[in-house]
């Protein structure tokens, strides 16, 4: 298994955006904070295998990788969610096409720390959890304790797919919002770490962050269906409630060395990659 903490600017100590945007032999990529640690397991590989391009990988969130690919600073954003329309009209008015590529599947994780009791809870119970209706974990038989949220901030397509599908329930008529004493933190890994030392929280992230040191609950979509985790497995069948797809994004058809190295890491190498990851591959 690759492991987890690869670090943010692995690949972007020897590169800058502008010149990795504009040299045909490197590769610049940003976004999602989910997918760069798989994003730079890719890379790692892909280089191994052609060692006269180069490729940077760098995190920011879903936003900061769409903006970037607008602003043409990036030449792929990794998006844990689907572009919206109005950045889709923004784009287009800076004569961006965006063109969206399924790269991998990911089960998303809500964890707590291995001290906490609670070990499973339905749909309703996390929305209502992060919305700030249920506020002490002795009303989900824990212990007498505040709750502590912890949430991905706002431009990371983590923080949008946990509101759209756990709080507003895909409903596109429902205004709901984390809880205003939610604390937004930057990347997935501070979620994971402020797990680990504070038995009150709860959090969550894309299951590849899941180490020893957090607790994932279990989830059922009701009362009267079965609890299950975010295995790999669980998301593939569909019985795992939070999960979604993870992309690529690319100004256009891929074409030259974005394209072969688009086409490696949905090889069987490069989905082999995904799973060493923690993720789902979309080709088995």
């Amino acid at each position: 298994m690759f492991k987890k903490a690869l670090g943010v600017f692995l690949l972007f100590m020897f590169a800058t955006s502008a010149f990795a945007a504009k040299d045909k032999n490197s590769i610049q990529i940003k976004g999602s904070d989910t997918m760069v640690n798989l994003g730079q397991a890719w890379a790692e590989k892909y280089m191994e295998q052609d060692s006269i391009n180069f490729i940077a990988v760098t995190g920011g969130g879903s936003g900061v990788g769409l903006s970037s690919l607008m602003s043409g600073t990036c030449d792929i954003a990794m998006s844990s969610r689907n572009i919206k329309e109005k950045e889709v009209a923004l784009a287009k008015q800076k004569g961006i096409n965006p063109n969206e590529i399924k790269v991998a599947l990911d089960g998303l994780a809500v964890v707590v720390s291995p001290k906490n009791s609670v070990s499973k809870l339905t749909m309703d119970q996390l929305a209502a959890i992060f919305t700030g209706k249920i506020t002490n974990w002795k009303e989900l038989g824990g212990k007498d304790e505040k709750i502590v949220l912890l949430s991905r901030e706002v431009n990371s397509g983590t923080h949008v797919y946990f509101k759209e599908h756990v709080l507003r329930k895909n409903d596109p008529n429902s205004r709901e919002e984390f809880a205003p004493g939610a604390l937004m933190l930057s990347s997935s890994q501070a979620i994971a770490d402020e797990i680990a030392g504070n038995s009150a929280a709860i959090g969550y992230y894309g299951m590849g962050y899941i180490s020893n040191k957090q607790k994932p609950v279990s989830i059922a979509k009701d009362e009267k269906s079965e609890y299950e985790a975010p295995t790999i497995e669980n998301v593939i069948s569909g019985k795992y409630p939070i999960s979604r797809p993870l992309f690529f994004y690319t100004n256009g058809v891929p074409e030259g060395l974005v394209k072969k190295f688009i086409d490696f890491t949905l090889s069987k190498e490069g989905q082999d990659i995904v799973l060493a990851t923690d993720f789902v591959p979309v080709n088995r």
